[in-house]
């Protein structure tokens, strides 16, 4: 089901998203205006709700008359024909309604008097055409869809120009809902699973993506797994039954070439070091700890003074290493400088800090799970840089995920354990940046920018096409895909298309609206988030106001509402809940809450814990009406 608010709040925003927009009319489509002032030669001004238009008359018509028109031209100037007679003010809406389906020779089924009567009520011109399609439209509703939330969706068609089709109806229907995500993929993945017929890689392929979301943190497990087989590596102490054990994991997930030894390991990768010198030419800028150190390795000795000043600088500034791991390659690199360079010296240098930073960033990957240094890389990124020096950021979270996967299925009962410590370990180092990564990894995942990336060419198209959106898209177009798998992935690449329809622009204010199935160790939430914001002339987000609602299903608290309002960078929170006894449990919370706030330089005014109520939470958008009217002087008008 959806919040009770979702349609308030849906309706408040497509009204501030159109009600600047000027009337634009279309050949045949039908309206309801008012003859405010007559002029020669059956010219006439017509009020269409607030707004104004110039038109020809077919027939005269007389001062102060309501009618309803339909408009037969447009070039070179409107023109328009009645189609009912004068609307008297003792007039029903009923009998109006009724006057006119009878004058268009339209169906008078319920679907179409519930369309025909939103239509009438906000003064929005329809052609005939599309008031037949909106009624089949809304006689095939999906369950779960509310027929006020469908009613919207044929109104956003129309006020924006969209084209006029059941795709984006549905896409637009989709994109109101605020919960249900996680169970259509979770079907979805069942049919591919169990629905025999169609492309059978297709179908793997789409699977293994969604089972990928179901586990946004996966790739921090992985880490950890990395982290802990290299640490057995380095080990002098390990046993050797334990070091094959970490070497035979690290080779079936690809990340150690297969004739790898526990000797040679951390040298095994020089040919794919090589090729990765030769393919990418030297950057003064030193990101990457394996791109660090292939630069040392190409720099000829007459040139190692300031390659080392580089290198020095880029050790200073890597937050993912301690203070005494940063010591100790600082004395390495004072020692080397205190002999004369030479090619074999700056060998035995790279391999020495090749050791130390192997051995600093397995340590770092659990103590700094989820912190990046400055350039957004994190420990494991670093770590995978060394050991495999021909990975990028993409090859490196595959590579992660093949690990987890390979753990996953030994029949060991120690890679069990490990895993369910690497599991363990992750869940309780959870914090406000997990949850931001996880966020961005299923966004990601779902592919929801995937037109405009490909748009943009921006990122690897291979990794692209991993991505959920463009795997149902091959999906959707192989002829041999059953019908009942096709319905249903037609439904999650409605919910997908309805993110980025629901999602616009009107002048500087933007609206932006996601949804998220979350999956947190077994624990699933429908996250939708729909901000209401302004963009500033350099064309960047103006943090300082905002509006945000957060729409929350989860398995203890239910359904839940955050409505987050920022003012000159100060933050009013209130959180609807019917739980009782909530406010006592949010209390010991607040402080935290406060201070994470302060620390991206926002002020918390007050947080509130309310139940959800008909009287309060509906009548949230009248609200705001006034608000945002007060708030234009400042530049602001948000509405939600």
């Amino acid at each position: 089901m959806n919040f009770a608010s979702s349609n308030s709040i849906q309706t408040n925003m497509t009204q501030q998203t159109t009600a600047n927009q000027p009337l634009s009319l279309k050949q045949d489509q039908i309206f309801h205006g008012t003859i405010k002032q007559l002029y020669p030669n059956q010219m006439a001004e017509v009020q269409v709700g607030n707004q104004k238009l110039m038109a020809k008359l077919e027939v005269p018509l007389k001062l102060g008359d309501a009618h309803f028109f339909q408009v037969t031209a447009t070039n070179p100037q409107t023109e328009l024909k009645v189609v009912t007679g004068p609307m008297s003010q003792s007039m029903t809406a009923g009998q109006q309604l009724s006057q006119l389906l009878e004058t268009m020779n339209l169906p008078k089924s319920n679907e179409m008097q519930q369309v025909l009567s939103h239509f009438m009520k906000n003064q929005i011109p329809l052609a005939k055409e599309q008031l037949l399609a909106a009624e089949s439209w809304m006689k095939a509703l999906p369950p779960g869809v509310d027929k006020n939330n469908a009613l919207q969706a044929l109104q956003r068609m129309v006020e924006l120009k969209m084209p006029f089709t059941n795709t984006v109806f549905q896409a637009l229907t989709q994109g109101i809902k605020t919960d249900g995500l996680s169970t259509n993929l979770a079907n979805l993945a069942q049919l591919l699973a169990n629905q025999p017929g169609g492309n059978e890689t297709i179908k793997l392929n789409l699977r293994q993506q969604i089972e990928l979301l179901a586990k946004p943190l996966n790739n921090e497990t992985g880490g950890i797994l990395l982290a802990r087989a290299t640490q057995t590596l380095v080990d002098n102490g390990a046993p050797i039954a334990s070091k094959l054990q970490a070497l035979t994991i690290l080779k079936e997930a690809g990340i150690l070439p297969q004739n790898a030894t526990i000797h040679n390991w951390q040298n095994i990768n020089q040919q794919a070091n090589q090729q990765a010198i030769n393919q990418s030419p030297a950057s003064p800028l030193l990101k990457e700890a394996g791109q660090m150190l292939r630069q040392l390795t190409q720099t000829a000795p007459e040139h190692i003074k300031p390659m080392m000043d580089q290198v020095k600088a880029w050790i200073n500034n890597e937050n993912l290493l301690s203070q005494t791991q940063k010591q100790q390659l600082q004395q390495l690199l004072t020692r080397f400088e205190q002999i004369p360079a030479s090619k074999q010296g700056i060998e035995a240098l790279t391999n020495q800090i090749q050791q130390h930073l192997t051995s600093g960033y397995s340590e770092s990957i659990t103590s700094k799970l989820f912190i990046q240094n400055d350039q957004g890389i994190s420990a494991k990124d670093q770590l995978l840089s060394l050991i495999k020096p021909d990975s990028n950021l993409p090859l490196a979270d595959q590579l992660l995920r093949n690990l987890v996967k390979v753990t996953a299925d030994s029949p060991q009962p120690v890679m069990q354990s490990t895993l369910t410590q690497a599991e363990a370990q992750v869940q309780s180092a959870v914090d406000s940046r997990a949850m931001e990564q996880a966020i961005k990894t299923v966004l990601k995942g779902l592919g929801v920018s995937y037109e405009a990336t490909l748009a943009n060419k921006a990122g690897d198209i291979q990794v692209i096409a991993q991505q959920l959106k463009p795997q149902l898209l091959a999906l959707l177009q192989d002829v041999q895909t059953p019908t009942v798998l096709k319905d249903t992935a037609e439904m999650v690449m409605a919910r997908l298309n309805g993110m980025q329809l629901s999602s616009g622009e009107n002048g500087h204010q933007h609206q932006l609206v996601m949804q998220l199935p979350l999956d947190f160790f077994g624990k699933k939430m429908d996250a939708t988030l729909q901000w209401n914001g302004r963009m500033k002339e350099d064309g960047k987000i103006d943090a300082n106001f905002a509006r945000i609602m957060f729409y929350l299903n989860m398995e203890s608290l239910q359904q839940t509402v955050i409505d987050m309002q920022v003012q000159n960078r100060v933050v009013t929170i209130n959180v609807y809940n019917d739980i009782p006894n909530l406010n006592s449990l949010a209390e010991s919370l607040k402080a935290t809450l406060k201070t994470g706030l302060l620390d991206k330089e926002y002020t918390l005014s007050g947080l509130f814990i309310k139940p959800f109520g008909n009287q309060e939470i509906k009548t949230t958008g009248s609200k705001l009406s006034k608000q945002s009217e007060e708030q234009q002087q400042g530049g602001v008008d948000i509405r939600v």
